[in-house]
């Protein structure tokens, strides 16, 4: 098959999938927070391009790793010459809240095939996960949940990698006086206030922030695991004690 079958296919397909109403749901519900996207990727990119690794291998990082937090995390050590195991074991770390993500994601697509379920988990980020469980808060399967996921999907990634190229590209032509870090620190603290619904998640996000503070000097970015897992488990107990009470 030739390159313009191909593109004439794909196309095709995408036509086909923007005919999906959910689908469409999707991109309109992630369009919103699309600025926070394009700031945060923004400061990314700059990193990522100060960082002298080369704007070829900066963009593909951009591409295989496709994680905000993770990527400028490891710029500093890929500067300073560090040990590449000391990179991994930093990006590994920063990225395990997604284990928690796709613990929430399971009862919506575990009934999918598992060569599905690794393509989705690539695109598997913080606003998708936010927007989603809004959108679907009863963890039970339904029509047109894939769908939608993919239309918020293709907004954030089309959104982060145009953002982080970009930065990537200007370099130090965006000057620090924006404060584009602090417009998406804020859109994800948005993200994370409107999921907030009722006491347990309140609890256990007051929770999840006292301890990334008071972890802060735990070298690898560690205070973000320790926060993680303290959220988690104060949301957890929020959860069981009510039950516990009314037996």
């Amino acid at each position: 098959m030739s390159l313009s079958d191909r593109l004439r296919r794909a196309a095709r397909r995408a036509r086909a999938l923007w005919r999906v109403p959910m689908f469409r749901a999707g991109v309109r519900d992630c369009i919103p927070v699309t600025l926070g996207i394009l700031a945060w990727g923004l400061v990314a990119g700059v990193a990522m391009g100060k960082s002298g690794m080369g704007v070829p291998l900066a963009v593909l990082m951009s591409v295989l790793v496709s994680a905000g937090s993770s990527q400028v995390a490891a710029m500093p050590l890929i500067v300073g010459d560090a040990p590449i195991w000391v990179v991994c074991a930093t990006v590994a770390c920063v990225n395990l809240r997604f284990l928690v993500f796709s613990v929430q994601y399971r009862p919506y697509f575990a009934h999918l095939p598992r060569g599905r379920r690794v393509a989705a988990s690539y695109f598997m980020g913080d606003t998708i996960f936010a927007i989603f469980l809004h959108r679907f808060p009863e963890p039970v399967p339904q029509p047109g949940q894939l769908a939608y996921f993919w239309g918020a999907a293709a907004v954030n990634w089309g959104a982060w990698q145009a953002a982080v190229i970009t930065g990537i590209v200007l370099g130090d032509a965006i000057p620090p006086a924006w404060g584009l870090g602090f417009a998406g620190t804020m859109a994800l603290l948005a993200l994370a206030a409107g999921q907030s619904r009722n006491r347990s998640t309140w609890v256990a996000a007051a929770v999840a922030a006292c301890a990334s503070v008071a972890a802060y000097a735990l070298p690898l970015r560690l205070n973000i695991l320790v926060a993680i897992a303290a959220a988690v488990a104060i949301g957890a107990l929020a959860q069981h004690l009510p039950a516990r009470r009314a037996a």
